[in-house]
């Protein structure tokens, strides 16, 4: 069979075009790479040129002051009572009367609500009424043993005459050593019967429900009508009256990291900050380090006492506290400090932002203590540098800036 070579000639393949179009594509994909540095030396020639303007503020040494001692621990607790108490009864009742209200001052004894006595009341003079009963018993065995003594002594003189048979002396004898046995009997039921007027006395005094002690009323738990009883048993029946805090005992419980606890000794001052008063500084001084820690939270409680009390300070109101280190050398250290808003956080470590020749240098710097508003630098900065406060989003290091004017 003849060979078509009008079809051999249209199954090669054209190099000269495939060559020109491969050429096409690259010079495409140059020409976007330039386009696109092109445009990223734009950016970056424009974003060097733009200037940022920051506020800023000297950094200004000193030294504490000559009373006030460095700050060596913060923590947190809540103000509670030494003595406070829920006041209850000891038997059993039906309450009939409270006569207290909270924020009502008490004095110690004073009353302050009654149980139903009814039934004590009837058993207290049922006990007098036995008692009386007793002593009259009594009176009539010793004027018996009296007419027995007599009689007695009457038939010794007629027995010493023959007058008396010896049989009758000895029922005389026998007669007033059974009266004077009787007598001793009904003395020791006597004691019995006051002994029970005093149970039912004491009873009928347990009714009254007095104050423990001086204090304030916080909680009142029971109204007239219900029923108290000094243990749970359920039902609708009460604990408790009321509650009374004793004003004068209130301190402070902080609950310390183990790890610091070393900071803390007893008698340290400390200051101590209401969150309802957060700027009321408030002298107070450690009373004891309770020594044992709680396994859970890895903490150990402080006791901390106020130097003085005020009528602004409540139970379990939170408050902040700053243990104090003692010593004039601690005391009269110099420190740089700055505005709080000065310090930044980058990478879990405390920064500064300072300006010098129209750029700002991120610097990292030490933290000594945080003051509220200002902050003491231990380290990282020098005085007179100056540091950008307020620092603004998107803020690198070595970015053109000017400081704003005041």
């Amino acid at each position: 069979m003849p060979i078509d070579e009008h079809r051999i000639d249209a199954l090669r393949i054209d190099r000269r075009s495939s060559g020109r179009g491969r050429a096409v594509v690259i010079t495409v994909v140059v020409l976007l790479i330039v386009g696109a540095a092109c445009v990223g030396g734009f950016l970056w020639w424009k974003s060097r040129g733009r200037v940022l303007e920051v506020r800023t503020v000297e950094v200004s040494s000193g030294k504490s002051s000559g009373s006030a001692d460095r700050t060596l621990l913060n923590a947190s607790g809540y103000v509670t009572a030494r003595r406070n108490a829920t006041v209850s009864s000891k038997v059993t009742g039906k309450v009939v009367e409270v006569l207290v209200e909270e924020g009502m001052r008490v004095e110690e004894g004073q009353v302050l609500a009654r149980i139903d006595a009814s039934n004590v009341e009837t058993s207290l003079r049922l006990a007098e009424a036995n008692l009386d009963a007793d002593r009259r018993a009594l009176g009539e065995t010793e004027a018996n043993l009296g007419q027995a003594h007599r009689e007695y002594e009457m038939l010794q003189e007629a027995s010493r005459s023959g007058a008396a048979k010896p049989i009758e002396l000895q029922r005389a004898e026998t007669l007033v050593q059974t009266l004077e046995a009787r007598i001793a009997r009904q003395r020791a039921d006597v004691v019995v019967g006051e002994r029970q007027v005093s149970v039912w006395q004491q009873q009928l005094d347990d009714t009254v429900i007095r104050a423990p002690f001086a204090g304030i009323v916080t909680a009142k738990n029971a109204q007239p009508g219900e029923m108290i009883s000094p243990m749970s048993v359920g039902g609708f029946t009460r604990t408790g009256i009321c509650t009374v805090v004793d004003m004068t005992s209130l301190e402070i419980e902080v609950d310390v990291n183990e790890s610091y606890i070393n900071r803390v000794s007893a008698g340290q001052p400390v200051v101590a900050t209401l969150d309802s008063y957060p700027e009321w500084r408030i002298p107070a001084s450690v009373i004891a380090i309770i020594p044992t820690a709680d396994r859970q939270k890895a903490t150990v409680k402080v006791r901390v006492g106020f130097n003085e009390l005020d009528p602004r300070i409540l139970p379990d109101m939170s408050v902040k506290v700053a243990f104090q280190g003692s010593g004039e050398g601690a005391s009269r250290q110099a420190s740089l400090t700055i505005p709080a808003t000065a310090v930044d956080q980058l990478d879990g470590r405390d920064v500064a932002w300072v300006v010098h020749d129209g750029t700002v240098e991120r610097r990292a710097v030490t933290v000594d203590e945080w003051r509220g508003s200002t902050v003491a630098i231990a380290a990282g900065l020098r005085d007179g540098e100056r540091v950008v406060v307020e620092i603004p989003a998107g803020l690198e290091d070595g970015a053109r800036v000017k400081e704003a004017k005041r």
